[in-house]
């Protein structure tokens, strides 16, 4: 497929990756008022572990996660470790007030020997976003790990896959 932008292209791409960007921010640094607002009132987010819709089931899920990966990645010390995300590259399409994404992600925590950064886990981001009172938010995120067996990406190209479904949209 040959892409086609919009004149507005560049204007929505840079909004939604700030919203991209905010949410790890807020995620790693256990903000989560502003996390949530990131979401659209009846939105989905799945990731390993299952699916919650709205945003109160997610607040409450992220909460819990939030508390076992605590526990899961510690220091030497048997701290919580310092858990940081970073997305890698990024494919935008908009149409209109929709969007889709797909990004890799990846974490890294201070959980190697002496504290030392060790490289967690990695993945696809598959989104769906819409524009709500002029503002993009994620309606549905869908966190794919590539190394749990049934969380994988592909085996096609997942921006194949996103253009496939932005197509289907309209």
């Amino acid at each position: 497929m040959s892409a086609q932008y919009a004149p507005s292209y560049a204007q929505d791409r840079a909004e939604i990756e700030d919203l991209m960007a905010r949410y790890l921010f807020a995620l790693d640094y256990n903000d989560l008022g502003t996390f949530i607002d990131m979401f659209t009132e009846d939105a989905e987010f799945e990731y390993a572990r299952g699916t919650a819709v709205g945003k109160d089931d997610i607040l409450a899920t992220v909460t819990g996660f939030k508390k076992v990966i605590g526990e899961h990645y510690v220091d030497e010390s048997g701290n919580p470790a310092i858990l940081r995300h970073v997305l890698g590259q990024t494919v935008i399409r908009v149409e209109g007030d929709r969007a889709w994404t797909r990004a890799f992600w990846f974490e890294m925590a201070n959980n190697g020997p002496g504290d030392s950064l060790k490289m967690g886990t990695f993945g696809v981001y598959e989104d769906e976003l819409r524009r709500v009172n002029g503002s993009w938010k994620f309606s549905s995120r869908r966190i794919l790990n590539e190394f749990l067996d049934g969380r994988k990406s592909g085996p096609g190209n997942p921006v194949s896959v996103m253009d496939q479904a932005a197509e289907n949209a309209q």
